[in-house]
């Protein structure tokens, strides 16, 4: 028999999408799993959705803790020998499981393998594709941000139980950027394994969290600042990579339209990279373009 994989569902008030996770983890092709609900307190009718599907979940009640503690709780009550994680208002596409596990079928020194996503609205149409993701020793491309190494890695990770655990599971500290920071640790241990096509449908839908810029802004320099504590040898890159990363951050809010988290963020850029601040000087074109848009619509 193939080994067991332990899926885990963190759940926080998303009855009208929680069912939908749950059938297609039910609907695989890789047929042996088992599916852990961690539900974070939820009060909008979410555990009458779970009781419907009987024995063929465990669901786990806990006080509202935050999306890292509640896959850390799922993990450490699964059974499975590789655990793969799905939040409650993504879906997964049949054939997920049984392609990310014949990678770790053929390359012992993966740590983790992904897929790109689909994204969708409320209503289960699909708005784009995302074909992003590489493969491989990646552990620095995270930190680079040049492109998407691993996304959504809360949807479409797996990875076995004790490289879970090795690297600590999620940090109970951040919340949007949890999936990425995680998938960084594994990433500067392991190889990445990818599957090509995408295999998660990931939801759109006006309150995601990462959406929330400060969030993310909070979680990543967290990331970073571990990143870089734990490993002196990426100290040659640590300038290149922060003033990328603060150059993405006030891309993010001059989108957003909060121009003073975009003028805090240039500023460091700049002062980590002068040579960003061409990039930069192109920013008040853009903000003339952004405000015509919306003007003429």
């Amino acid at each position: 028999m193939r080994p067991l994989v332990s899926v885990i569902i963190p759940n926080y008030n998303y009855a009208s999408y929680v069912g939908k996770a749950i059938d297609s983890v039910l609907g695989q092709t890789y047929s042996n799993t088992e599916i852990i609900v961690v539900d974070d307190g939820s009060s909008d009718g979410s555990l009458d959705v779970l009781r419907q599907f009987g024995d063929r979940i465990k669901v786990i009640e806990q006080k509202n803790q935050g999306v890292s503690m509640a896959r850390n709780n799922g993990v450490a009550a699964s059974t499975g020998e590789y655990v793969a994680f799905l939040d409650a208002d993504d879906i997964w596409l049949p054939e997920k499981l049984e392609k990310q596990m014949r990678i770790f079928d053929s390359d012992t020194e993966v740590g983790l393998v992904h897929c790109p996503m689909i994204y969708i609205d409320k209503d289960d149409h699909e708005l784009s594709q995302s074909e992003e993701g590489m493969e491989g020793w990646v552990a620095t491309e995270f930190l680079r941000f040049d492109r998407g190494v691993v996304l959504g890695a809360g949807s479409t990770a797996v990875t076995p139980k004790t490289v879970f655990e090795e690297v600590g599971g999620f940090d109970r500290r951040q919340t949007t950027a949890a999936d990425w920071d995680f998938s960084y640790r594994v990433a500067s241990k392991y190889k990445v394994g990818l599957v090509a096509d995408p295999h998660v449908l990931y939801r759109q839908h006006g309150t995601n969290m990462h959406g929330n810029i400060r969030a993310m802004e909070h979680d990543m320099l967290l990331g970073y600042k571990k990143a870089f504590a734990e490993d002196k040898g990426l100290e040659p890159i640590k300038a290149e990579c922060y003033g990328k990363l603060y150059s993405v951050l006030s891309g993010s809010y001059f989108q957003a339209g909060d121009y003073g988290g975009f003028l805090k963020n240039a500023a460091k850029s700049i002062w980590q990279r002068p040579s960003n601040l061409g990039y930069f000087l192109k920013f008040p074109l853009r903000r003339r373009q952004r405000v015509g848009r919306e003007n003429a619509g």
